[in-house]
């Protein structure tokens, strides 16, 4: 559960850290096609590409499977907590 956690969490680190470098190449993309063209028309262009909306779209998904496996793994850990409590009461009413 904790790798899955870790992969899911790097995988949506990795798009949110490149999401600055992917949206300046599809600038770059659109300059490309009309180099008289303005750098926050050209931005807006690309911000509405297909690719950008995409990689967007995977970015948030990546990050929701990574929450949710976390919350999993907190889950988890909090069950083996409960258990561990119930555990040592256990142990101490057997003592008594």
């Amino acid at each position: 559960m904790a790798k899955r956690w870790v992969d899911a969490d790097t995988a949506a680190s990795l798009m949110e850290e490149t999401k600055s470098a992917f949206l300046a190449d599809r600038i770059n993309d659109v300059i490309g096609f009309n180099l008289d063209m303005a750098f926050n028309k050209a931005e807006l262009a690309a911000k509405a590409s297909p690719e950008y909306k995409d990689f967007c779209k995977q970015m948030v998904e990546h990050r929701g499977k990574a929450n949710l496996l976390k919350v999993q793994l907190e889950y988890l850990r909090m069950k083996f907590s409960e258990w561990q409590s119930h555990e040592a009461n256990a142990r101490s009413e057997r003592r008594l």
